[in-house]
């Protein structure tokens, strides 16, 4: 039986199932999100199948600090640090980076020409990302769906259930915004909660 927590209880019982290789559905400061650690492939590859998603498709990851995205061996030129260091971030900001030769990666991120990442304004949401490293996170619904706020409505939508779900009441149903920071200069890709002039006046340093 899938389990239902409340925000107010430990987030130690969501990562006891994310390190035993579950899928948990958790609230983030902008959509419900559907979580696994990128290290178990099985767990990423039910994300997928929950959500009816193509294999080709990348999930996005959740990161904690500017050095967990140095950590997965991203490469951050300096509109991408422009980027993280502006008001939006920690917030909903997610930056498609590629990679930096140098550096090492994870084997679960071989093969990979980019990788997105998002550090989320969610205190609790980034205890767990402390505790059990970076997340792939994607959007909780099917895909090609429209975006649901609220556990109820998500969960008839699946094919399936996540092993543990965080209940944190109605969510946003408008997604971060996503910039590409692979091209010079960087493009916005998806118009979410920030509009794309206002990513456009920080990289120009307004």
């Amino acid at each position: 039986m899938i389990r239902v927590l409340p925000t107010n209880q430990s987030y130690a019982q969501v990562a006891e199932v994310l390190e035993s290789g579950g899928v948990a559905l958790v609230p983030t400061d902008t959509v419900y999100g559907l979580a696994a650690l990128p290290s178990i492939a099985a767990a990423g590859a039910r994300i997928f199948d929950l959500k009816g998603r193509a294999y080709d498709k990348n999930l996005p990851f959740l990161v904690d600090s500017i050095s967990d995205i140095r950590g997965l061996g991203a490469a951050l030129s300096p509109a991408a640090v422009r980027l993280i260091d502006s008001d939006y971030m920690p917030g909903p900001l997610t930056l498609a980076l590629g990679f930096d030769v140098s550096l090492p990666r994870p084997t679960w991120l071989q093969g990979r020409i980019e990788v997105a990442v998002r550090i989320p304004a969610d205190r609790e949401l980034r205890w767990l990302i402390r505790r059990v490293g970076p997340l792939l996170c994607t959007s909780a619904n099917a895909s090609g769906s429209a975006v649901l706020q609220s556990v109820d409505e998500i969960l008839p939508t699946l094919s399936g259930e996540p092993d543990i779900v965080v209940d944190g009441g109605s969510r946003s149903s408008v997604a971060s915004t996503l910039v590409n920071c692979r091209p010079d200069p960087p493009v916005v890709e998806r118009e979410g909660a920030i509009p794309a002039e206002t990513i456009l006046e920080v990289l120009r340093g307004e």
